[in-house]
């Protein structure tokens, strides 16, 4: 054991790459693009130290290129599951003995790892298998990534830091913050590969061992993130990586004794069965198990009347329709007061003129595809229904074409009704819906962003008036998670704005933040005196005094 109070690089965030024409950096990316393309990886599962390939598999195919395949997973079973659970409770000991700083150094070399050699084969991986631009992809692949890995690092310290602040005469009191007694089950989603990344690693930063199960259309970018981790150095069976169904994977893990956690996001549908099931089998665990998630959001932006137009536009353009409106962050619902809207109208109408639809691999496209056909065909509906519906207008887009890859139009709607049902339920693409209101009507409008729905992601204001700004910020206390004055409602940046939302938007623990953190362990208070007691009789037991 070495000797010493360490000290970790203090962590800042990695610069996000533009890859402008002309570049070191773009040139570098289409390359890296070009090769993957151009070949098919046959992927394993990882569980302990074997690469389990089961010959029961599934192709891969970018989202905006349906044709052509550049890989393949081979699928599990409820028996892998099991193998998986056992690797990392296998694992466990060795893997929670190690001294931390040893942990935080091989999270460190894998932000380097991405940061340097591996980040545009991350990049493209996430731009291929889940059809995000290079910007989108950067931001999340590498750079939202490698941050949660270098200040993560640095919150494990600060925990394991703090301390009782007294001690008294003759004792000493310490906090020991223990891995969960159990393993990890880490639920990974499709459209981010950072949060995917993520989920697995903060719990075992802290001592702790995963199963992770990351969603299909995640597995490509999800094999690059074990090729990182490997040569890092993560030891066998810390992080376990499979492809099992849901209900398949579910039946085994929350009915294990040992399951002592689970770190989740993805839908709240999902999510609140897996609390329910969780909660029905709570007798069987050793410990109550951490239960972290963060799902839905039906995030929305509201306009002051004395907010600068074009800046209400640009935010509705970029916070809707970046990533196809594929995150749980993404504006999709907008309340605009009537003496701006002819304006924004204008300029949002231009925004969207100018947007170009296609392949990740055409570096001028700011669209690109939906997820899968499960999505499309979902989104679509909503379209769809609103091209009939009574007091609804398609204002831009509409259309859906999934021949080559699953494309849907940026599409804007504006509606007479507040309630009508794409401003209140979660659509996760492509679609934003307006209403505009009285301009003089402000804190009506505010009541109705707050109860028009469950969630409570994000959400934004734009104003000039600071009153209104405050206004704002009091009303809608709970309606999201992250708030944003004057910028879109997307973007949280690790170390700046800590994501997480309420309600039906998940636990709110904070991704990349020491909140987050404090969920994987278990905290255990040591009182030593030097001096014991010999006698067992107090003061007061005295007789007495004539």
């Amino acid at each position: 054991m070495l000797k010493g109070f360490f000290n970790v690089p203090e962590p800042k965030n990695e610069p996000v790459k533009n890859y402008a024409p002309g570049s070191e950096e773009r040139a570098s990316l289409q390359n890296a693009l070009k090769t993957a393309r151009d070949q098919e990886v046959d992927i394993p599962m990882y569980i302990g130290s074997e690469e389990v390939k089961t010959g029961n598999t599934t192709t891969i195919h970018p989202p905006h290129d349906r044709a052509h395949k550049i890989g393949q997973f081979h699928s599990g079973d409820k028996e892998h599951v099991t193998q998986a659970i056992n690797a990392a409770l296998g694992a466990k000991q060795a893997w929670e003995n190690m001294q931390w700083e040893q942990r935080a150094a091989i999270f460190l070399k894998i932000a380097d790892l991405l940061a340097g050699p591996y980040r545009d084969k991350i990049n493209a991986a996430t731009m291929l298998g889940q059809s995000k631009n290079a910007f989108q992809a950067e931001i999340d692949a590498a750079c939202e990534l490698i941050d949660f890995l270098r200040f993560n690092v640095k919150f494990m310290t600060e925990i394991y830091a703090q301390q009782p602040p007294i001690s008294g005469d003759g004792v000493w009191n310490r906090l020991e913050q223990r891995p969960l007694e159990g393993f990890v089950f880490a639920i990974t989603p499709f459209n981010f590969t950072a949060i995917a990344g993520n989920l697995p690693t903060a719990p075992a930063m802290m001592g702790n061992t995963v199963v992770w199960k990351p969603a299909e259309t995640q597995i490509y970018s999800a094999r690059v993130l074990m090729e990182v981790f490997k040569e890092a150095g993560l030891p066998d069976g810390v992080i376990n990586l499979i492809y099992v169904n849901g209900p398949d994977a579910g039946d085994v893990v929350f009915s294990h004794p040992d399951f002592a956690g689970l770190h989740f996001t993805g839908s709240t549908g999902v999510f609140q069965s897996l609390w329910k099931i969780i909660g029905n089998n709570i007798s069987k665990y050793k410990t109550y198990p951490r239960i972290v998630g963060e799902t839905g959001g039906k995030d929305f932006v509201i306009a002051h009347k004395s907010a600068d137009p074009k800046a209400v536009a640009t935010a509705l353009s970029r916070g809707a329709f970046e990533f196809q409106g594929q995150k749980c962050s993404a504006a999709s619902r907008a309340y605009i007061p009537s003496n701006l809207w002819g304006s924004v109208k204008e300029h949002l109408l231009a925004d969207l003129a100018s947007m170009k639809m296609g392949g990740t691999e055409d570096f001028g496209n700011f669209i690109n595809a939906v997820i899968d056909e499960k999505a499309f065909d979902k989104i679509s509906a909503y379209i769809e229904d609103a091209k009939t519906a009574t007091n609804v207008e398609i204002l831009a887009g509409g259309n859906c074409d999934k021949t080559k890859g699953f494309f849907i139009e940026p599409t804007v709607i504006v509606v007479q009704d507040p309630m009508y049902k794409t401003m209140v339920e979660e659509i996760f693409g492509p679609v934003l819906t307006l209403y505009v209101y009285q301009e003089d009507h402000f804190e009506e409008a505010l009541e109705l962003v707050d109860q028009s729905s469950p969630y409570a992601l994000t959400g934004a204001i734009f104003s000039k008036d600071r009153y209104a700004i405050e206004l704002a910020t009091t009303k809608l206390r709970h309606a999201a998670g992250n708030f944003y004055i004057n910028d879109k409602p997307t973007g949280a940046v690790v170390g700046q704005q800590p994501f997480g939302g309420s309600r039906a938007s998940g636990t709110n623990d904070k991704a990349g933040s020491m909140i987050n953190l404090l969920r994987w362990v278990s905290p255990r208070t040591i009182k030593e005196t030097f001096v014991s007691a010999t006698d067992y009789r107090y003061p007061f037991l005295g007789a007495d005094k004539e």
